[in-house]
């Protein structure tokens, strides 16, 4: 498809008859956003002219007397979407300026495109490839409400291990996965084998190439798909498609899912562990002699994932709900180091192939709350940082990170503890992002602001079940 031009587009349209088309473009904070059109208003030079709508509208974009965008269709993106009951055609658009006609500088995709051509100025590669290992959980059901005198959540799942004692199942089947036991037991303890296959073969519909499917640790239906690595912005488009497709077939079955990084207390959250590698004509270049069989190059790209990994985390955990599970002392990957085959280090080198076009590291803090296009193009900023300042990593940590000693530990530089502690980072340190016009710094300033005045402080203001629990009687 990535050679599709508008006039194939609209013959794929004919041939499958299709009545609608859908053009979807990504919100500054990470949700896919939507619009539709007749097919008869899809023209060749539609392309190229797009279609207008109110900027003002979308979070963190335009204000109210500078509304007027235009989304532009990819003709490389066009597939139909599986879900639509009229036939429609799908297509992702970039966002322009409708007086300048630029791309618009707060467009994520438009991020990602420009830090794949940093890269390709830079000399130093023409390809970065990106493969998400996104969790998620799928839930039977989910409640919450937040009010002046109120605020509680609820959610629940026929597989909750707390559900083992309850009487309202029509007789109790138990096999439900016991904390920290969900990976991965064959059915019928895992009870979603049928749903999670359905969502990998539409996934194959629309052009997403699946590794593999299974059950998580968790109780209560945490699962995972792993897909196929792809180039930076096109794996960010299918990450979206990933999201899409999971949240309706889960709705089709009368189910729920959450990519929230900790939706569950005492058992384990979701993450996002992220595989990464840069490549220049047709070659791998993260192989090499050295440790785990990498590259220098692969080395200095680590040394510069560390060393901004702090103010990567305000984009790669970009949520207050992304620090309940960036705990010391648990399993998610909180201490700034790494090792080959070690999961409990930051960045860990996979060992499963002896191939040099399977030499990559897998950067394992970020989670699936995440906007994939900022998160993978700040990613690679900070590798490429490493690269050109020949970043030293430091030593590899080849123990379980999770049995040092405190002593041992406190040498170790960790994640931020909290989102606006993540924020403070990125405000500190954000220069790499800025280089090529990849980030600007209006960008970094609106999502810092966004964040802060519309997540962080709306959750610092409000009590929690928890303070009553602890305080109510103080």
């Amino acid at each position: 498809m990535a050679t599709m031009k508008p006039k194939d587009v609209l013959g794929l349209a004919a041939e499958r008859k299709a009545q609608m088309v859908d053009l979807k473009f990504m919100d500054f904070v990470g949700i896919w956003q939507h619009f539709s059109i007749p097919i008869a208003e899809l023209q060749e030079e539609n392309f190229e002219e797009g279609y207008g709508f109110d900027g003002s509208s979308i979070r963190g974009w335009q204000p109210i007397h500078a509304s007027d965008m235009l989304v532009m269709p990819d003709p490389s993106t066009a597939v139909m979407d599986p879900f639509m009951e009229a036939p429609t055609l799908s297509l992702i658009c970039n966002i322009i300026d409708p007086i300048t006609k630029e791309a618009y500088s707060r467009d994520p995709r438009n991020i990602a495109q420009k830090a794949e051509k940093f890269l390709r100025q830079s000399g130093v590669g023409d390809q970065a490839f990106f493969g998400p290992e996104a969790e998620f959980f799928i839930f039977d059901e989910v409640r919450y409400d937040a009010a002046a005198n109120h605020a509680f959540y609820m959610i629940d799942s026929v597989e909750g291990q707390w559900n083992s004692g309850r009487e309202e199942e029509g007789g109790n089947l138990g096999y439900k996965p016991r904390f920290k036991e969900g990976y991965f037991p064959v059915a019928p303890t895992d009870s979603q084998q049928d749903i999670r296959t359905e969502m990998c073969q539409l996934m194959e519909k629309v052009g997403i190439s699946v590794e593999r499917q299974h059950h998580e640790v968790a109780t209560a239906g945490q699962a995972e798909i792993d897909i196929r690595f792809d180039t930076l912005t096109s794996c960010a488009d299918k990450l979206m498609w990933f999201k899409y497709i999971i949240k309706n077939v889960a709705r089709s079955h009368g189910k729920t899912v959450t990519f929230m990084p900790k939706p569950l207390f005492g058992d384990n959250g979701s993450g996002m562990h992220t595989h990464q590698s840069i490549w220049k004509n047709g070659k791998p270049l993260f192989a090499g002699e050295g440790y785990a069989g990498m590259s220098e190059m692969a080395m200095h790209y680590i040394g510069g994932i560390l060393k901004h990994a702090r103010s990567l985390a305000a984009l790669c955990n970009p949520t207050t709900n992304s620090y309940k599970r960036l705990v010391p002392g648990f399993e998610a990957p909180v201490n700034l180091a790494y090792s080959s085959r070690n999961r409990s280090a930051a960045i860990r080198i996979p060992m499963y192939s002896p191939s040099p076009k399977a030499k990559r590291l897998e950067f394992r803090s970020p989670d699936p709350s995440c906007n994939a296009y900022l998160a993978f193009s700040a990613m690679l900023m900070a590798g490429l940082d490493g690269i050109e300042k020949k970043i030293d990593p430091g030593d590899p940590l080849d123990k379980d990170i999770y049995g040092l000693s405190p002593e041992e530990l406190k040498d170790i530089p960790k994640m931020p503890g909290s989102l606006d502690e993540a924020l403070d980072c990125l405000k500190k340190d954000h220069e790499f992002l800025l280089k090529g016009d990849v980030f600007t710094q209006d960008v970094v300033e609106t999502w810092i602001d966004y964040k802060m005045e519309k997540e962080v402080n709306p959750v610092r203001l409000r009590p929690s079940p928890m303070e009553f629990a602890l305080y109510y009687d103080i």
